[in-house]
């Protein structure tokens, strides 16, 4: 770290919360970031929240006797611009946490992206701009422990040190390129996300590098262990991985052990794990046998939203992808940004009959019509099925 940089503000109690509240209240621009425990946690949750304003670097501690509710209020405030290098975990943590609602984000990242920077990541950009290098060993740390560390304190603060100059920087090029609506789009985007709670899934076991090559009655055997060991991390708020890793799932799976015994002695399993999770491995296993044999792989809905999606429909998304690749080619720009896949989806699922319809779907934006309305029109008129044709026979399997 430079050291030139005074020490950061650590805000630890009530107090200092409420003045950081009122001096925010003086600044038009705020650099915010956060620090999570997912590594260490079942229950995700907010472990320490950066801000930088007037030059100023607060490090505030929420797992301190402080009640954060009231910071949305600037983050709902459209008067003041919040900036994010790629917030969207950050605004999602938020939300799903806080119930925090966002107006006037600046991604730092989306503008990169948009200015066509090979590599838009935090580290990558502040060395170019500012010849800083970060220290990236931190990153993996657990954010819940207290106290925190001198090298906590050190990289937490320039995650957002740096990020309203940066700003400042990218909109003279943005403003240059004409590309300031292009990032505003994205980043409206990212303020209305819809954060549903995380919930598990029990078919993700499907996931699991292998689990297709499973005979039937070993897939039963490992959806009730993953399950179980969901079960069990909730319990003990730590993540799946700490209780058994996927190796672990699968082998056991397999072998299917008959006793508490056999569990210890299969690769990847100690005595002690087995000791301390062997009982629900017996019960999972018995349970699988009842439930007998998976013949058919349960089918997840698609990453990319086209789960249900007709033929007509298909064929529909699948020219549009390619067309937006053609166009992030020529605009020199991550393709996310000339549509992002809701909105694709949305358009290929509406077909919107013109111009104005087309406006009118949700995630489009006036620079996408402006720029792209026509030539998206008469694409999504060559796809749109006549009236005779049976949009529902043929459905994605």
């Amino acid at each position: 770290m430079p050291t030139e940089l005074p020490k950061p503000n650590l805000i630890e109690h009530e107090g200092a919360f409420l003045d950081l509240l009122a001096e925010l209240e003086n600044h038009a621009d705020i650099a915010v970031d956060t620090e999570a425990d997912s590594f260490f946690s079942y229950h995700e949750k907010v472990c320490l929240i950066q801000i930088t304003a007037g030059g100023v670097d607060y490090l505030l501690d929420p797992l301190a006797d402080i009640d954060i509710a009231p910071l949305g209020a600037m983050f709902a405030d459209p008067q003041r611009r919040k900036i994010f290098h790629d917030g969207e975990y950050d605004v999602l943590l938020f939300k799903r946490n806080h119930d925090f609602e966002f107006a006037n984000l600046f991604d730092t990242r989306v503008a990169a992206a948009a200015l066509g920077t090979p590599n838009p990541g935090l580290a990558s950009v502040l060395e170019d701009h500012f010849g800083v290098k970060l220290d990236k060993s931190m990153q993996r740390s657990d954010w819940s422990e207290r106290p925190l560390s001198q090298k906590q304190i050190d990289y937490a603060r320039l995650d957002t040190h740096y990020l309203i100059g940066l700003m400042d920087e990218q909109l003279v090029q943005l403003q240059e390129r004409e590309l300031v609506e292009v990032v505003a789009g994205e980043c409206r985007r990212l303020e209305q996300l819809d954060a549903p709670p995380i919930r598990f899934q029990p078919d993700d076991w499907v996931k699991l590098k292998g689990a297709r090559n499973l005979s039937g009655q070993q897939r039963s055997n490992l959806r009730e262990i993953f399950a179980l060991r969901d079960r069990l991390s909730a319990e003990r708020d730590v993540p799946p991985f700490r209780v058994m890793n996927n190796q672990a799932l699968l082998v056991i799976a397999q072998a299917a052990p008959k006793s508490v015994h056999a569990l210890g002695e299969l690769s990847g399993v100690s005595p002690r794990q087995a000791r301390r999770i062997g009982d629900g491995v017996m019960a999972a296993l018995a349970d699988a046998r009842a439930n007998g044999p998976i013949t058919r792989l349960p089918q997840l809905p698609a990453k990319d939203g086209t789960a249900g999606m007709s033929f007509e429909e298909l064929e529909l998304f699948d020219d549009l992808k390619a067309w937006r690749r053609k166009q992030a080619e020529r605009l020199g720009f991550d393709a996310s940004l000339v549509l992002n896949r809701h909105a694709l989806v949305r358009l290929a699922k509406d077909a919107p009959k013109d111009v104005a319809s087309l406006a009118a779907t949700e995630g489009i934006v006036s620079w996408q019509v402006e720029r792209f309305g026509e030539q998206l029109a008469e694409r999504i008129a060559r796809f749109r099925p006549t009236p005779e044709s049976d949009r529902g026979k043929r459905r994605r399997r």
